[in-house]
């Protein structure tokens, strides 16, 4: 039986998935991974039925609630909905004026968290490390792949909140990444930061319905394939990093939904090579302390977390 103090540390885990959520190349999936409520919140979703929806329709609110686990998809996905609206116009504004010291801090935690995942699993085996090298490669693919142009009709919203959702819970694919690999990036941040009702609404709907039906398939495989399927996300999360670089160059540029240019694609270079190309100072020693910023948080996170299961 959980308390308020633990609804409060749902909410803020939800707080931390709602930041990761809308910043391209990091996954809320791989918070939730991180905090330990990654498979209580497949298993919750996928309880939200046509029989569990009948029952908040009749007006059965409790049933519903003890049926879907309600009190923590409430606490998880509040922390979520007030963390995008609160936080997407700081992480816009980070990342146009600090980028090299916010990927540098956010490769040291999906790095190290993903080294954890591996080291909390089981011997893989031989299939565990197949999936693994997959969840790399596919990963470092996707991430690879270059933004499109694509409509603004509410139709095509709710496709791309269906298909964005599913990567959100994903650890290492970004859903925000895959909204910029469908040119909705920042259309949709856009939407939330103007209160755009009918944009942000559609986008609700269609992320609620890919959700739903993405949790069902998620939830199988981590119940008949559990080893693998962690070991395939945590290939997914290696291969995030290519996305993750800090020290990026702009090759081609593309117009934005206001008219202003963003970039469209983007190579990884080092430090030196990104200085000497665009004459910008590489923040090499704020990155690197950043990044072990990052790497020394998720540590004392992890630490804390093993030493209040132990209690």
């Amino acid at each position: 039986m959980r308390g308020k103090n633990d609804y409060l540390i749902l909410f803020l885990k939800g707080i931390g998935m709602g930041a990761a959520d809308v910043i391209p190349g990091v996954s809320g999936g791989t918070i939730a991974f991180i905090s330990g409520i990654y498979e209580e919140l497949i298993n919750s979703i996928k309880s939200i039925t046509f029989a569990t929806l009948k029952l908040l329709i009749s007006g059965k609110i409790g049933a519903f609630f003890n049926a879907v686990n309600g009190w923590f998809l409430l606490s998880v996905f509040g922390g979520v909905a007030v963390s995008i609206f609160s936080l997407a116009q700081l992480m816009k504004w980070l990342l146009t004026t600090h980028p090299v010291p916010v990927w540098s801090f956010f490769f040291g935690l999906i790095l190290v968290s993903s080294v954890f995942i591996i080291r909390s699993s089981d011997q893989f085996g031989v299939k565990g490390w197949l999936a693994f090298v997959i969840g790399i490669i596919l990963s470092f693919f996707i991430t690879s792949v270059s933004p499109v142009n694509t409509p603004e009709a509410l139709w095509f919203v709710f496709l791309a909140g269906s298909i964005g959702i599913c990567a959100m819970i994903l650890p290492g694919i970004s859903g925000a990444f895959i909204l910029l690999l469908l040119g909705k990036y920042l259309f949709i941040m856009t939407a939330v930061t103007e209160l755009n009702l009918p944009v942000i609404l559609v986008f609700i709907a269609g992320a609620a319905t890919g959700l739903i039906m993405f949790s069902k398939f998620l939830s199988w495989l981590l119940k008949y394939y559990h080893t693998v399927t962690i070991a395939l996300l945590a290939g997914f999360m290696i291969g995030s990093l290519n996305k993750v670089w800090p020290w990026k160059i702009v090759e081609t540029w593309t117009s934005g939904s206001h008219g202003e240019m963003v970039a469209l694609t983007e190579r990884n270079v080092l430090p030196l090579t990104y200085s000497e190309i665009t004459g910008h100072d590489s923040f090499f020693y704020s990155a690197i302390a950043l990044f072990i910023i990052g790497i020394f948080l998720l540590i004392a996170v992890e630490t804390i977390g093993a030493k209040m299961k132990r209690s």
